[in-house]
Parts: C-alpha cells; structure tokens; sequence
C-alpha cells in the first residue's frame, strides 16, 4: 500500500501513514505534537503497526535536525529482534517441544529474574569498561546490570523457535537494555523535562536535546551505551539457545547458521536523508535500507517475516518492527479469558495461564494486513511460525 498524508487540523509538518485505518482523537493529538516541534526534519512517518504511545506513536519514525527527543526513544533503549535460520528439519522436533521450552527457560532467565552471577559472555564484555561514565545516578547498578545481561524480561519479550515455509527451524527473540536501559532512559527523559518550560513545547513528553549541549552529549553517549547493551543482550541468550539447542538435537556439536539477523527497532541512529545528516528516531520501526535484513514478528500465534528492506525515501527507509497492539494490556485481560488463550495458541507450546493473557494474538493487529500495507517498503525474505514460545 502506497502512504497516504493524513488529513490532521493544525499539523505543521506532513504525516505520512502506512497505515490503513482511522486514528483516535488522542492519536492524532499525539501526531499533530509531533509535527509542531522545531527540529523535525521533512516529515513524521507512521508505519502500519502504528499504535499509541507515550509523547508520540508506536511505530513512528521521527526524524530531527540537530536534536534528540528521549521521551520518543522511550525507556526500552536499543529494543530488537534477532533470529537464526539452522539447517535442520521440523522432524527433529517431534515430541520434544515441552522439553525444549522447559530447557530454554532453565537456562535464560526470564521476567524480573536474573542470574545469579553473571555468565561468562556478560563478564568479559567491553562495555563495563565505560560503565563508570554513565549517568551518576545509575552506577551503583552495575552488579544489577551485569547479572541481567542476557535475560529475556517480560511483557512482550520472548523467545522462540519456529518453522518456515520449507520446514526448517529458526530460532528468534525479542529483547532490549533491561533495567539498565530504563534507569538510564528515565533520568534523561527527567532531565529534558527541566530544561524547557511547558509552554515552549507541544507536549512535555517531547523536551528535548539540543546537540552541542552538556545534556545532549551525556544523553547520546548513555543511548549509545544503552543500545550496544541491548545488542549483546541478544546476542548471549541466542548462544545459550543455541546451546540448548545443539545438546538436544545436534549432539553437542555447533553449526554455522545459514543466516543470522539482529536489529534494534527502538532506537536513535545518525543518517543522511534527503542529502542531510539527522538523527532517525525509530521508535516501534526498524531500518528498512536497501538489502539490509530486518525481523518483523506477528503474536504468540501468528506468523512472523524475516525482510530485506527496499529503501524508500519517504519512509526514512524503515519499516514496521511488528503487528503492533490494537488493544491495550488492561483492555485485552478485561476482553479475554484463558479459555480464548488457549484456544488462539492452538499448536504453539507455551505458557496457557492468566499472566500472559495481556499478551493474547487477538490483542494484535493482523500481521498479514500490516505486510501488505508496506510491499512497497520490504521484500519477504522467509515466513516462519512458532511451535514453541517462552514468555517472562
């Protein structure tokens, strides 16, 4: 589907929506704040998963001269996918997929749980090396930080093992900074806050950074920071899933994966567009460039796609990081039951109970509807499906 401008009373830049369906009032509150900021550079472009935020849209790729907004950024720094095509065959699986998800969440933490100290891979990163030039207020957090690298969260995170249309077996997740991320996000979003007086923006949830400022230097280096950490987040649960994996299925012995994907699609890049350097803030998007490998999931009980983006301009060369909620947590645990739960993760091993209920498919968007709303941003490169979901 080709973007459409939407019609918003009183925006002062152009929204370019991949979208197709009608935005709520407090929606288009939300895109017209946006469009009323200073630094904005061209236009704000909403991908087809787009859903409301804070200070701005989920799904929204917001692009800003000489600024970064941290409330658009949000408090899940350098939140990503990442997945790994192995050469094996469904059959391998037959009959083992309760023990498989039983072993993977024996050995990565999931939900407010942590290691007990921190694994090997965490220890040895290059990042603790910079830890101590943080933000002071989170550098008694190091312990904390280093026992929750390589874990999964809660929420929407997961891990999970899927099959795709040749049979062959991925191995996919789903996480970002952890806590650490948070707490640095959080402070920075306190800080922009202080430097403007409400009536300077259109919303205080976008006071922003100014570059050439104390403040925006220390934000951009604790974001940096923050995103490496999300990255390497990934990067440790997958070879203990694939550890897992490997001890069950391939005796012990490693493979080389036929194709690995990790990609960020909450997060601040520095890119040229349109013949300018700007700061790409995708927020619920990831980087859609031309030949570059992207990961878009669907729900606990829907297809996900892995893509090749096709660069188009318009959309600041990005596309959708998922389906994208079209019902709240609360609304979704007030609508469905455990019964429905069951009944719409038919064929997926995973936790049936209420404290993922918030997480239930029909809380979703169709992900089918959203993949043709952006033919014209990705090329679908594999379709897989899961047989096993863990959650925290």
């Amino acid at each position: 589907m080709p973007y459409q401008k939407l019609a918003i009373g009183g925006a002062a830049h152009d929204v370019l929506s991949w979208a197709n369906h009608d935005f709520s009032i407090e929606e288009q509150s939300m895109l017209r704040n946006v469009s009323r900021l200073p630094c904005l550079f061209k236009h704000v472009a909403l991908m087809p998963d787009a859903h409301l935020g804070k200070g701005s849209m989920v799904g929204s790729v917001i692009a800003t001269k000489e600024a970064v907004i941290p409330a658009t950024v949000g408090v899940d720094i350098g939140c990503g996918m990442m997945a790994v095509k192995t050469p094996f065959k469904n059959g391998i699986l037959d009959g083992k997929l309760k023990e498989l998800r039983l072993k993977i969440e024996e050995a990565i933490p999931v939900g407010f749980n942590a290691y007990q100290e921190s694994v090997d891979e965490s220890s040895y990163w290059d990042g603790w090396k910079q830890f101590n030039e943080l933000h002071q207020g989170v550098r008694d957090r190091k312990a904390k930080a280093m026992k929750q690298l390589g874990t999964l969260g809660g929420g929407n995170h997961f891990i999970e093992v899927c099959l795709d249309t040749e049979n062959f077996v991925w191995l996919m997740l789903h996480s970002g900074s952890r806590n650490i991320g948070k707490e640095l996000a959080e402070r920075h979003i306190t800080t922009a806050k202080s430097l403007w007086r409400l009536s300077e923006l259109p919303s205080p949830d976008l006071a922003y950074f100014i570059q050439g400022t104390p403040e925006f230097a220390a934000y951009w280096k604790d974001l940096k920071w923050a995103q490496t950490y999300a990255m390497k987040n990934r990067e440790i649960m997958m070879t203990r899933l694939l550890q897992v994996f490997n001890k069950m299925f391939n005796h012990r012995q490693s493979f080389r994966p036929e194709l690995a994907v990790n990609c960020h699609h909450n997060y601040v890049a520095m890119e040229e567009h349109y013949g300018e350097k700007v700061f790409v803030t995708r927020k619920g998007a990831i980087k859609a460039a031309a030949g570059v490998y992207g990961i878009i999931p669907g729900s606990m009980g829907a297809k996900s796609f892995i893509v090749q983006g096709r660069g188009l301009a318009e959309s600041f060369d990005s596309c959708s990081h998922g389906a994208g909620r079209k019902m709240s947590r609360s609304a979704a645990k007030r609508a469905f039951s455990e019964a429905d739960f069951e009944r719409q993760t038919q064929g997926v091993e995973c936790r049936k109970d209420k404290g993922v209920l918030d997480e239930i498919p029909g809380a979703y968007k169709d992900i089918k509807q959203v993949m043709r709303n952006q033919q014209d941003l990705v090329k679908i490169i594999a379709e897989i499906k899961q047989v096993v979901c863990v959650k925290g």
